[in-house]
């Protein structure tokens, strides 16, 4: 099975040429950013994720619901395949918000190839999700709708990095070698089952629109601008938090006991440190 190009170009509102151009990576890319959230409603409600053609399509483009990095490049993946892009699946250790530790490979990204050159994807990383696409070259510092990115070498492999507030922080490292959906698996089953996940303790939801990126961090809602204003505002009870999901993040928002318990647990939350994988 392979994803309805017709349906996910709906969904993310993509009207332009399906030809693998560079072009239509930049637009195909700026539009899911902009369409589908970052979200792990499904484990923080107990539900694990599937990473099946069928199930991606079903939740993230018939159901209206977002999900977090193994389910937007997945997606992706098999969107760019169609057109006639050459993709791979890698795999990266997140190092944002966690300096000098050593994480296992739990994001994912992904390498395409066009005309001879190698460009990095990645739909999926939270609250500094890639809204363009990146050369890979070393060093180079590229301009993205939103913040500047580039990245460095260390011997075999690349650090992404993002100017934040005038100042480079790196978001994770990765090598070229590929990875098969197969290799996904038993990482998606952690983070979206084991008791210490964040993804299954912790809400995150986050979406990029032109100028600006929404965060949700359990009741924290954060508006950064892209002139390095930010706002903040803490929500206060499940419907406060219902409704900004449905309007901020643009999430079809599943009614369930197990979802109303899940909002009501984060709604009593205090003072969460800020996240994305």
């Amino acid at each position: 099975m392979s994803i309805d190009l017709a349906a996910y170009f709906a969904r993310i509102g993509y009207t332009g040429a399906r030809t693998a151009t560079l072009q239509a990576l930049r637009e195909i890319v700026s539009a899911h950013t902009r369409a589908i959230p970052f979200e792990n409603l499904d484990p923080l409600s107990g539900r694990p994720v599937e990473l099946s053609i069928a199930a991606l399509q079903s939740k993230l483009v018939h159901e209206r619901r977002g999900g977090y990095c193994f389910e937007h490049n997945l997606l992706l993946a098999d969107v760019l395949r169609q057109i006639g892009f050459e993709v791979t699946g890698l795999a990266a250790r997140v190092l944002w918000n966690a300096p000098g530790a050593v994480l296992p490979r739990t994001h994912m990204l992904l390498c395409v190839r066009l005309d001879g050159h190698a460009h990095i994807v990645d739909v999926g990383f939270g609250g500094l999700t890639l809204t363009g696409v990146l050369r890979l070259e070393p060093g180079l510092e590229q301009v993205t709708p939103h913040e500047p990115f580039r990245l460095l070498r260390e011997a075999d492999e690349y650090i992404l990095q993002a100017q934040v507030l005038e100042r480079w922080r790196a978001l994770y490292r990765f090598d070229l070698q590929a990875q098969a959906a197969v290799d996904y698996e038993p990482v998606n089953w952690y983070l979206s089952t084991h008791p210490r996940s964040k993804f299954v303790t912790t809400l995150v939801a986050a979406r990029a629109e032109p100028g600006r990126r929404f965060a949700l961090l359990n009741n924290r809602l954060s508006v950064h601008e892209v002139n390095g204003l930010s706002t903040r505002s803490v929500l206060g009870s499940a419907a406060e938090l219902r409704a900004v999901l449905e309007n901020e993040f643009r999430i079809d928002v599943p009614r369930s006991a197990c979802m109303e318990e899940a909002l009501e647990r984060i709604a009593a939350t205090r003072e969460p440190r800020e996240a994305a994988g």
